[in-house]
């Protein structure tokens, strides 16, 4: 029987650690979710992890508690999943960690993401393959994104251009042609602007289905002035995070405005700044695509989706659960399969993605 592989992915939205317990089929190039479960992040614990994004006092300290604090929460989420699946340690031959990105550098050469791996090995009784993004940073790549390689193994089309979608935090694509290697880079914000504004407009994590981005005017000029950035107008790979598109970023260009919009009226030109980065990535790069497919916490905002669908005519813009796939699991998956191709010491970047010089194999092995 095929090995069984857990997932864990933390995003840069924070709105939980998913954790997907999945089935590789390489003879079939198929990938199984079997149970999947995702864990809510103590609002202490998100606050620290948010924290850490920008420079302050005794970071090593707190980056190093704050990465414990991580990995026990993953470990509690692994056991759950083990217990309620009947499964022991020994069954799972490996976890991928993503681990929580703090810093994501590549233009100085590094991405840090704590999780104690080490700790979530020693919790759980199953070996941790974590740290996926160093090597490929170290060969001279973005480091990221990283899950279109998952995607093109799963997902690619011998006749037909498909083009995915993630939106997490940020939102990245993946350009799948038959006959050629694929293609992707981050396009930009995708909920990270969103969910920032809301906390701190009204206290909620997120936009449930864009709604009150829904009650809002998108301010034209304000749009404009965002689109206007240098990073829109790169041309793949290239990779962002928050240490480029935060808040402060925000407020900057609302700065310039001549009067103070209504907070509703940001919101919904932040969801309108996720849109039409995306639209027009897909444009400039994979206007051949018939359809696009969208996984990630992004795929639940109807509002955002409704957009897509409106800047894209020329393409049904639809989830990846039109392919089989949940859209909520497929980073997750996308990190058991990386701990899987570690196993295999096969490669598991696209140096086509990332810009690295050659394809290498992920992570680093934290035994049982």
């Amino acid at each position: 029987m095929p090995a069984l592989y857990v997932g864990i992915m933390s995003g840069t939205s924070l709105d939980g650690i998913d954790i997907a317990l999945t089935r590789f089929h390489p003879e079939r190039q198929q990938a199984q979710c079997l149970d999947a479960l995702c864990l809510n992040i103590p609002d202490d614990l998100k606050q620290q992890l948010l924290d850490l994004c920008t420079p302050g006092p005794e970071e090593l300290v707190r980056a190093g508690q704050a990465g414990n604090r991580w990995a026990m929460l993953a470990a509690e989420g692994v056991q759950q999943l083990l217990q309620r699946n009947r499964l022991a340690a020994s069954d799972v031959r490996a976890i991928g960690s993503h681990g929580q990105t703090i810093r994501h550098h590549p233009e100085l050469g590094f991405s840090l993401q704590i999780g104690a791996p080490a700790l979530l090995a020693e919790r759980t009784g199953v070996s941790v393959i974590s740290d996926f993004r160093s090597r490929d940073l170290a060969a001279g790549g973005e480091g990221a994104p990283l899950v279109p390689a998952f995607h093109h193994w799963l997902l690619s089309d011998p006749i037909r251009t498909r083009t995915l979608i993630n939106i997490g935090g940020f939102a990245n694509l993946t350009i799948m042609r038959p006959s050629q290697a694929p293609e992707g880079f981050d396009s930009g914000p995708g909920n990270a602007l969103m969910d920032s504004w809301i906390q701190q407009h009204r206290g909620l994590p997120f936009d449930a289905s864009g709604n009150w981005a829904r009650q809002g005017r998108v301010i034209d000029p304000l749009l404009q002035a965002m689109l206007n950035d240098a990073y829109f107008c790169r041309t793949g790979p290239k990779s962002t995070g928050r240490e480029y598109f935060h808040l402060r970023w925000v407020n900057q260009l609302l700065s310039a405005l001549t009067s103070a919009p209504a907070a509703e009226d940001v919101q919904a030109t932040l969801l309108a700044l996720s849109a039409h980065s995306i639209a027009r990535s897909v444009v400039r790069v994979a206007s051949d695509s018939s359809a696009i497919y969208v996984c990630g916490g992004g795929a639940r905002n109807q509002l955002l989706m409704e957009q897509l669908q409106h800047l894209l005519p020329q393409q049904q813009v639809t989830t990846t659960q039109t392919l089989g796939v949940d859209p909520d699991w497929m980073e997750a998956m996308a990190f058991a399969w990386l701990a899987w191709r570690f196993e295999q010491r096969q490669p598991g970047n696209l140096p086509s993605v990332t810009g690295a010089r050659g394809t290498r194999v992920l992570g680093a092995l934290y035994p049982a």
